[in-house]
C-alpha cells in the first residue's frame, strides 16, 4: 500500500549539540530517554478506514510526526511503520449500514486520509501496511502460536483461534490496569470477555474463522477466516522492524486492550522482552466539553475543515497548542488561536532582522526534548515574533532561520 506523498525538511544547523529526546514510557510511567544507536524504529497503529480524518486521528499523527522530526534532526535514520486495519468489524458493519462494499468504502477513506495527511505535513512512513496484505504473515504467527501452546482453538465449530494470557506471565506491565478495569475496557473496545468457551475471559481473538456473508482468506491449518485486531499490529512491526522497536504508538484509546495485546503477541513470539523501549500514547481531542466519537455524532473532518478554506497549518498549531498526552478539548477559540499564531508568525518572518535565530531554534530543541513541550516550544516562537515585529534584534539571518526552524521541528510551513 503507498503512504502519500512527503516534502522537503530542512536542515538545521547544530544538530548533534542538543539534548537526546525524552519521552513519556507509560510502561515505566516516566519519561526517559530515547537513545536509539544509528536508526531508530516507530511503529504507530493507524486508522481502521470506515470513516473520514477527525482530528482525534490528526492529533495523534501530529505526535508521532514531531517524534519523528526531533529523531532525524539528530541524524537518525528514522524507520517508521504504520498500519491500516483494512479489514475488521467496524468497517464490515459501517459498509453494510450503508449498503456498499466494504473493499471501495476502505479504499476511499484511506485515500482521503493519505490526502488529508499530506495537508498537515506528517512525514509519511517508510512503509504504509494494510492487514489484508499482512494476512499471510499473521497466519504463520497464528499457526506458531497454536504449535506453542500458547493459543488455542474453541472447541464450537466456529473455529475461531484465541490468544492464550496464560503465556505472557508479564501481561499488563504496560498498561498497569486491575483485572477489573481490563474486563470493563474489554468489552467497550472491541473485546468478548464474555465469550464462551474461551480459556480467560480476557483472551484475545487471533483468527475469527469464516462466518456466512463475511470475507474469509485462506489461513492454512487454521481453516479460512480473517485475523484478529492485535495480532495484525505484531505481525507487521516484527516483520518490518525486528523483535523490539523503539517507539509503539498510538492514542491512549489503543493502551488496552490493542497495544497490551499486541505486545503480549510479539514478546510470546520472539521472546524479546520489552517490545517497545516507550510505549507512547497522545491524549484525546473533545469538542466543546464533550468526547469526540462517532457514537456522539460529533466527530470534526480534517477534510471538512479544509474544505472550509481553513489553512491546514492553523489547524496544525491549534493541535500543537496543547500537550500531547493531554486529553484536551478542540473549541472555535483554539481554531482563532491557531490561525492567528499563524497569521503572526508569517508576518514575523517577513521582516529583516529579528532576535538571536540560533537562540532561538536552541530554546525550541531543549522545549520538544522534555517530552515534546509543545506550549511551551509555540510560547518561545511568538516571543521571537512579537520581538522581531517591534524591531527588537539585528541578527539579519534570524527570520530565515526562524522560518526553517519552525518547518523543520513544528511541521509548521510559513
Amino acid at each position: 500500500m503507498d503512504a502519500w506523498t512527503g516534502h522537503d525538511v530542512p536542515t538545521l544547523p547544530g544538530s548533534l549539540e542538543r539534548s537526546p529526546l525524552r519521552l513519556y514510557d507509560t510502561a515505566r510511567e516516566s519519561a526517559q530517554p530515547s537513545t536509539p544507536a544509528g536508526s531508530a524504529s516507530m511503529y504507530v497503529c493507524g486508522i481502521t478506514p470506515y470513516d473520514a480524518t477527525h482530528l482525534g486521528h490528526a492529533a495523534t499523527m501530529i505526535t508521532f510526526d514531531l517524534v519523528n522530526r526531533m529523531w532525524r534532526d539528530t541524524g537518525l535514520d528514522v524507520r517508521y511503520v504504520q498500519n491500516v486495519t483494512d479489514i475488521d468489524d467496524p468497517l464490515l458493519e459501517r459498509a453494510a449500514r450503508d449498503g456498499e462494499d466494504w473493499i471501495v468504502l476502505a479504499m476511499r477513506e484511506t485515500a482521503l486520509f493519505r490526502e488529508d495527511m499530506e495537508a498537515l505535513r506528517i512525514i509519511p512512513p517508510a512503509h504504509y501496511v494494510g492487514a489484508v496484505e499482512s494476512i499471510p504473515a499473521i497466519v504463520t504467527h497464528v499457526q506458531e502460536l497454536v504449535s506453542r501452546g500458547a493459543a488455542y482453538r474453541l472447541e464450537d465449530g466456529t473455529g475461531d483461534v484465541y490468544f492464550s494470557l496464560s503465556a505472557a506471565p508479564r501481561f499488563g506491565y504496560e498498561s498497569h490496569l486491575s483485572r477489573e478495569e481490563m474486563l470493563v475496557l474489554s468489552a467497550e473496545r472491541g473485546g468478548d470477555p464474555d465469550r464462551e468457551g474461551k480459556r480467560d475471559p480476557l483472551d484475545p481473538l487471533l483468527w475469527r474463522g469464516a462466518r456466512e456473508g463475511e470475507p474469509v482468506w485462506d489461513g492454512g491449518d487454521l481453516g479460512p477466516g480473517r485475523p484478529g485486531w492485535h495480532i495484525e499490529c505484531a505481525a507487521i512491526a516484527l516483520g518490518l522492524l525486528g523483535d523490539t522497536i523503539d517507539v509503539q504508538g498510538g492514542g491512549n484509546d489503543l493502551l488496552y486492550p490493542h497495544h497490551e495485546c499486541s505486545a503480549a503477541h510479539a514478546e510470546v513470539l520472539t521472546g524479546a522482552e520489552p517490545f517497545a523501549a516507550h510505549y507512547v500514547h497522545a491524549g484525546m481531542i473533545g469538542l466543546n466539553g464533550a468526547k469526540m466519537s462517532k457514537s456522539r455524532g460529533n466527530l470534526v473532518f480534517v477534510s471538512r475543515l479544509r474544505g472550509d478554506g481553513v489553512d491546514p497549518m492553523a489547524l496544525r498549531l491549534g493541535l500543537l497548542s496543547g500537550h500531547y498526552r493531554t486529553d484536551r478539548d478542540w473549541t472555535d477559540e483554539v481554531l482563532k488561536t491557531g490561525q492567528q499564531r499563524l497569521a503572526r508568525w508569517r508576518e514575523a518572518a517577513a521582516v529583516a532582522s529579528g532576535p538571536s535565530g540560533a537562540g532561538l531554534l536552541g530554546a525550541v530543541r531543549e522545549a520538544l526534548a522534555d517530552d515534546l513541550d509543545t506550549p511551551g516550544a509555540l510560547a518561545l516562537v511568538d516571543a521571537w515574533a512579537d520581538a522581531a515585529l517591534i524591531g527588537a534584534g539585528d541578527d539579519t539571518s534570524a527570520p530565515e532561520l526562524m522560518v526553517r526552524t519552525v518547518d523543520a521541528l513544528l511541521g509548521v510551513r510559513l
